[in-house]
């Protein structure tokens, strides 16, 4: 995964509604970013760390809790650390919000789409 300058790149889930239009965003704006379908194209453990600190979150803040995943692994579990939690992201890539741009050394999640826009 790449957040150097002068490269963007999407976690990209087409079939979501909020990702589609941030994609669009970035189109309408002369960005062609690199598009990984992140459930076609899980990110590495280390990618995922890193998205993480980027965005100043803990791996529970990027997580879509009300995935079937989430309850069936027990992620609640507080006693999970971060790498647990991480882990469970990378074999469970539903769990990971979207969509994640990735630009200048930095990272902003689309929601809404036009958040991505402060990295850029």
């Amino acid at each position: 995964m790449s957040a150097e300058s002068g490269s963007v790149t999407i976690l990209h889930n087409p079939r979501c509604s909020k990702s589609r239009q941030t994609l669009a965003l970035l189109e309408e704006r002369g960005i062609s970013p690199t598009v990984v379908e992140y459930l076609k194209e899980p990110p590495k453990v280390a990618d995922i760390g890193e998205i993480l600190d980027l965005l100043e979150m803990e791996p529970r803040e990027l997580m879509r809790r009300k995935e079937a995943p989430y309850v069936e692994n027990n992620l609640d579990d507080q006693s999970l650390d971060r790498n647990s939690l991480i882990e469970a992201m990378h074999n469970n890539p539903v769990l990971i919000e979207r969509p994640i741009v990735l630009a200048n050394g930095k990272a902003a999640v689309g929601r809404p789409p036009g958040d991505v826009l402060k990295i850029l």
